[in-house]
């Protein structure tokens, strides 16, 4: 048989790439003579970068550096992919949660502060390397500041009542009166994708403070101010606040949209661009998986597209999941394997993810083989 391992990343605890190798592993410990194959997924979160360099030919990654959300310089990277007839002059892939993400702050949260300058400043740099077109991925922010270090980095000026530039993060947000875009740089002539993992509008009871804030250092007491300030952030970048996807990264989606991109769910285009379904036709079974699977899986999650493109070909699917939601659905799958219920428990499947990721592939062969 022909097995597809298209897993995305076991957020805090594995890649997808070595989740893939993983779980290839123990299929191969149980049926040795089955061909394996590993195409790591991605939703618009970390991940992603990777998920291309392994499933493009001749995808390059191309260092920078930047200024990470806590202020200080990190060594990042953005990917250039091949030429194409649509991007002659290749395609940059630049990826917000390893310039500007939440991960970077080791747990120091910095909910007024973190900013999105890094991404912005990793975009220009695709910009100057003189791409036709870009694909942003905006999961796993550390910020709330409505994709305004984005666009001071790509040349806009935000200033206060007062003229002053603002200050970086959710209290430049909050200050904030005018935007000033002449200095903005234009779009590549092949424009921008922007793979998001949420669909959430910027503000309002389902927007960027009040559902993701709390992630990021928001007290109960924040939230009402700021969602308030990124309703104005909306009003500045004149752009709509109901629009799906415009509340993702704390509102980088609405900045990006205000700039002319197009917002897009991320699994799905991801999936599109490293040739999952094709993938998929090809082989006999396929397996995905994450950290967590849970009901919002089945709403732009990489296993949930996986899943759909199985079901479409008449392809057996397994999935393995760090932990199983009580009420999350897997009727999409022919089996379904957490890993804390292989391990014993929580700590013991984080503290060795790759050992139980690999028995979780043996234990898939045994009933999917």
């Amino acid at each position: 048989m022909r097995v597809l391992f298209a897993p995305d990343g076991f957020k805090g605890s594995l890649s997808a790439v070595a989740a893939a190798r993983a779980l290839a592993a123990g299929w191969r410990s149980v049926r040795g003579d089955d061909e394996t194959v590993e195409l790591p997924m991605a939703d618009g979160g970390e991940g992603t970068l990777d998920a291309f360099l392994v499933a493009v030919p001749g995808a390059r990654r191309m260092p920078v550096t930047v200024t990470g959300p806590h202020g200080r310089e990190i060594a990042a990277s953005w990917v250039l992919l091949p030429p194409t007839v649509e991007a002659p002059e290749g395609t940059g892939v630049v990826e917000l949660a390893s310039t500007s993400g939440i991960e970077l702050l080791d747990g120091d949260l910095r909910p007024f502060d973190a900013d999105t300058r890094g991404f912005g400043q990793a975009i220009a740099a695709a910009l100057d390397h003189g791409v036709s077109r870009l694909v942003l991925a905006i999961g796993s922010s550390a910020s709330t500041d409505a994709g305004f270090g984005v666009l001071t980095a790509l040349g806009a000026r935000i200033t206060d009542a007062e003229g002053r530039d603002v200050a970086l993060g959710l209290r430049g947000v909050r200050t904030a009166v005018r935007i000033d875009v002449d200095g903005l740089r234009a779009l590549p002539a092949g424009g921008v994708l922007v793979l998001t993992d949420v669909r959430s509008p910027l503000s309002g009871p389902a927007g960027a403070a009040a559902v993701f804030g709390p992630q990021k250092g928001l007290g109960p007491d924040d939230i009402a101010d700021a969602d308030a300030a990124l309703a104005r952030a909306a009003e500045l970048l004149g752009t709509d606040a109901a629009h799906p996807g415009a509340g993702a990264a704390g509102g980088t989606g609405a900045a990006l949209r205000a700039w002319g991109a197009e917002l897009v769910p991320g699994a799905e285009r991801v999936a599109e661009l490293v040739g999952l379904a094709a993938a998929v036709t090809a082989a006999d079974v396929v397996v995905t998986g994450e950290g967590s699977f849970d009901v919002s899986s089945a709403t732009g999650k990489a296993p949930a597209r996986v899943a759909a493109l199985a079901r479409a070909e008449g392809r057996r699917a397994g999935l393995v999941a760090g932990r199983i939601a009580p009420d999350a659905d897997t009727s999409a799958f022919d089996a379904a394997v957490a890993l804390v219920a292989l391990a014993g428990s929580s700590k013991a499947a984080l503290g060795d993810p790759t050992r139980w990721l690999t028995v979780a592939g043996a234990e898939l062969a045994r009933r999917l083989g």
